[in-house]
């Protein structure tokens, strides 16, 4: 056993998460009735509300290979345990399709359990209505600690998600690339972009990237920002209690811009998977992504060559204080019409509380090591020194974020911020323009929970 990061004494602050009192729909809705199609894409896999009780459907997001076949371990050591002869039925949809469509996925016939992820995330739909109140399972849950429970609870005090892992982001690279032109880790943003040049000279692509998919690059912005701004400032933006047209704004994507030439070309136009696979072949040198990005990419003989430091300080203010670590989980929709079957319900809830041990953490894992436990109670004594690193980034750190479009609004993220860096991205000279577009569509998104 081991002490989680996420303790109640460490980052109370941080991670007791914003709370929200009303909030639009995802892109589909902000965009207009029939922008997305949701039932081709997301369609349940269950039965009705008869269906045999014993079967629970789970909406998969998890559509890249490792973590397919790691939750495909999982579910089957709870079904081998399942004395009543419980089992799992997977609908696996591609990630990035299954995040555009979730809000009409949990308004239409979505699964009975479906993955998706902590913070505002979670507390939107709870305020919709959309989730099922797992409270009383709560109250039996061990190893999770009060922060974890912060970061599963609605705005109306309830808890909503059973949290399974959570992964850093921070800048990888491979140990022996860095070792062959005798490269070492920056810690300041002139030490950063000093190895970029050099990196320059050598031949390689300073800073693999790709933004293809929209939320890549909104890594790179919170770093940017809790870095230049702090933690405080960085949470209140993204509550969109400060203006994007404020100089402290400016200047994160003046220095972003700096960082542009380093980094690959024609972003917009590469998949993460694209990104990170050029790391894999020692074509670009560095690039700041989430602990599992890389180590999808990388064979398995390549593991112990992936390594990261910490995104590098550039205020001495805020140090490498804030850590980007999302947390992911597992929820119950409200509107399953199996769910309706009291017999289906007691099999999903027995699946959660199976899903809240450390020993059902241990069986993902050792499936997929690009991930870190959440629960005290998980095995942490297989982990890989990356894994053990993740740990200590941020065990060390003194606020952590849970990224962009998870921060903030959903329909902020998806609809505004996606467009707006991926613009950025292409033309980066016009930032005036830029925040001012970002900050007339925040007034007018924001507006909307007045007087609610």
């Amino acid at each position: 056993m081991s002490q989680s990061p996420f303790n109640g004494s460490a980052v109370p602050a941080s991670l007791s998460g914003h709370r929200i009192s009303r909030r639009n729909l995802l892109r589909g809705a902000a965009a207009g009735a029939g922008a997305i199609a949701l039932p081709s894409l997301l369609a349940a896999c269950g039965g009705g509300p008869g269906g045999d009780g014993k079967t629970v459907t789970m909406g998969s997001n998890a559509s890249d290979p490792v973590p397919k076949k790691a939750f495909a371990q999982a579910f089957a050591a709870y079904e081998k345990q399942s004395e009543d002869k419980r089992t799992v039925d997977v609908n696996t949809v591609d990630h990035n399709s299954f995040q555009e469509n979730i809000s009409r996925y949990l308004q239409s016939k979505p699964d009975d359990v479906f993955m998706w992820f902590a913070g505002f995330r979670m507390q939107f739909f709870a305020e919709k209505g959309l989730l099922h109140d797992i409270s009383d399972l709560w109250g039996d849950y061990t190893g999770f600690s009060a922060a974890l429970k912060a970061q599963s609870t609605g705005s109306d005090g309830k808890q909503y998600l059973t949290p399974y892992y959570y992964y850093p982001w921070a800048v990888f690279h491979r140990k022996s690339v860095f070792a062959k032109y005798g490269y070492e880790a920056p810690r300041t943003l002139d030490e950063y972009l000093a190895l970029a040049r050099r990196m320059k000279k050598d031949k390689l692509t300073p800073i693999a990237f790709g933004d293809k998919d929209g939320w890549p690059a909104m890594g790179t912005f919170d770093y940017l920002n809790m870095r230049t701004n702090g933690y405080e400032f960085h949470k209140s933006l993204m509550a969109g209690e400060e203006a994007w047209t404020d100089r402290r704004v400016k200047d994160v994507f003046d220095t972003w811009r700096g960082m542009l030439p380093y980094c690959q070309q024609g972003a917009n136009g590469r998949t993460w998977q694209e990104a990170a696979s050029s790391l894999q072949k020692g074509e670009s040198g560095m690039a700041v992504f989430g602990l599992p990005h890389p180590g999808q990419q990388f064979a398995e003989d390549e593991q112990d060559d992936i390594d990261f430091f910490a995104f590098p300080e550039i205020d001495p203010a805020h140090g490498q204080d804030a850590v980007e670590a999302p947390i992911d989980g597992f929820l119950l929709a409200k509107n399953s019409k199996s769910l309706k079957n009291d017999s289906t319900m007691e099999s999903a809830r027995d699946l959660l509380s199976w899903l809240a041990t450390g020993k059902a953490e241990d069986v993902y894992l050792a499936g997929d090591p690009n991930n870190v436990a959440v629960s005290e109670d998980a095995d942490t004594a297989a982990y890989t020194p990356l894994q053990k690193k993740a740990v200590d980034l941020i065990a060390g750190s003194k606020q952590i974020s849970q990224f962009m479009d998870r921060d903030t609004r959903p329909d902020f993220a998806s609809t505004v911020m996606i467009q707006a860096i991926q613009s950025f991205i292409n033309e980066p000279d016009d930032i005036d323009g830029l925040v001012n577009g970002i900050e007339r569509q925040k007034k007018t998104l924001f507006a909307s929970d007045a007087g609610s």
